[in-house]
C-alpha cells in the first residue's frame, strides 16, 4: 500500500510540475502578446505620422514640381526653335554659296 501512496503522490507532482509548467508558459506568452500589440500600436502611429508629413512635404513641393516641368516643357521649344533656326540659316548658307561661287569665279575670271 505503501508503493501505491509513493506512486500516487509521484504521479501528483509530476502532473503539478506541468500545470505549473503550463502556468508559466500562458503568463509568457500573455506577456509576448502584450508587448506585441504595444509594438503594433507604436507602429501604426509612426506610420500615421510618416504619412501626414510625407503629404504635408508633397503638398508643399507640388508647385515647385510644377514649375519645373513648365521650365523643362519651355526648353524643349526653345531648342527646337534653335535647331529650326540653324537648319535654315544652313540652307539659306547653302543656297548663297552657289551664287556666291559664281560671283567668285566671274570675278577672279576662272571658267
Amino acid at each position: 500500500m505503501s508503493d501505491e501512496k509513493d506512486n500516487a503522490h509521484e504521479s501528483r507532482s509530476v502532473i503539478h510540475r506541468r500545470l505549473d509548467e503550463q502556468a508559466k508558459q500562458i503568463a509568457h506568452l500573455d506577456t509576448t502578446m502584450a508587448i506585441s500589440g504595444g509594438v503594433d500600436a507604436t507602429l501604426r502611429e509612426e506610420i500615421k505620422s510618416l504619412t501626414k508629413t510625407v503629404e504635408k512635404n508633397h503638398e508643399a513641393v507640388a508647385p515647385t514640381l510644377e514649375e519645373w516641368k513648365k521650365m523643362k516643357t519651355l526648353g524643349y521649344g526653345i531648342s527646337g526653335l534653335i535647331a529650326f533656326a540653324g537648319l535654315t540659316i544652313g540652307g539659306m548658307i547653302a543656297y548663297a554659296s552657289d551664287g556666291a561661287v559664281a560671283a567668285l569665279r566671274h570675278w577672279l575670271k576662272i571658267n
